[in-house]
């Protein structure tokens, strides 16, 4: 095992995801989940390769699940620890990896949930006289965008009534047609968007590019507002998947439009819409 410091190392591994042209927001969460390892390690007067074991990397999940971190949260931060020492095994920094026999805690697994009619018409009424998270709720509502697509969006991405989501990480490049609600709005908030020169399409006031974490917490506040607790914003792309299953949507076409890597992902969808098979339809339905 090496006697270099972890966080020597660490920059190296950044540098490697960019080059990877991993998303900004997975580089940010990677590096934030690392960090938190180090100072733990650090704190056990563990600061070099050669003195972390297994063991060490156990402990580091167990005090995570002991802060109440949710079982999902130690499964993403202990995903980062072990590509972490997988990319310091491939550059032959080290021989042996002390995360692979670490197991990642137990997640309960639920059901997807999405909103009815009635819920998601009543978020945009709470929402209406905000023109910027108007336009984030109302383009996942129409396009099913991730909100990590909705953060990285560029001006250029759209053009012609076509919105054109980037390759990043695993996930393929594609154009989305947007319809009718999705064009409109996106249309009216480009002409009142401060004035700034960033080419993010989503900015706060002060023109910087809108974090990931603000645009969950803004649509977490008016899911309060509207009486309707208990979603979050990953329920508005199930609402667009489910609600375009059940007005007849190809499924071919809905898993390409939704970013799904494989149908099977877009087929999990059909019980939850209610249905036994998909539509031929190959456009959009206007929700």
């Amino acid at each position: 095992m090496s006697q270099e410091s972890l966080k020597s190392l660490l920059p190296k591994f950044i540098d490697n995801l960019k080059d990877k042209k991993r998303s900004p927001s997975t580089v940010l969460a990677y590096r934030a989940d690392l960090d938190q390892l180090i100072k733990y390690l650090l704190e056990k007067n563990k600061p070099t390769l050669d003195s972390v074991l297994s063991t060490d990397i156990e402990s580091f999940r167990d005090s995570l699940l002991a802060q109440k971190y949710t079982p999902k949260s130690v499964s993403r931060k202990l995903n980062a620890v072990k590509t972490f020492f997988r990319f310091l095994v491939d550059e032959k920094i080290v021989t042996r990896d002390p995360s692979s026999t670490v197991s990642h805690p137990k997640i309960e697994s639920s059901t997807p949930k999405f909103l009815s009619a009635i819920e998601y018409r009543a978020l945009r009424d709470v929402v209406r006289n905000d023109i910027r998270i108007s336009t984030i709720v109302e383009l996942i509502l129409q396009t099913g965008l991730r909100i990590s697509e909705v953060a990285n969006l560029k001006e250029g991405n759209y053009k012609n009534g076509i919105l054109h989501i980037d390759e990043y990480a695993t996930q393929e490049s594609r154009d989305i047609p947007l319809n009718a609600p999705a064009k409109q709005i996106l249309e009216k908030y480009l002409k009142e968007r401060p004035k700034t020169e960033s080419p993010y399409v989503f900015v706060s006031k002060n023109g910087k590019p809108l974090a990931i974490r603000n645009i969950r917490a803004a649509i977490d506040r008016y899911f309060q507002k509207a009486e309707i607790p208990g979603y979050t914003v990953n329920d508005l792309r199930t609402t667009f998947v489910v609600q375009n299953l059940k007005t007849g949507v190809d499924l071919v076409f809905l898993s390409r439009v939704s970013g799904h890597k494989r149908l099977s992902t877009t087929e999990r969808y059909l019980a939850l819409a209610q249905i036994t098979q998909s539509g031929r339809k190959q456009e959009l339905v206007e929700l």
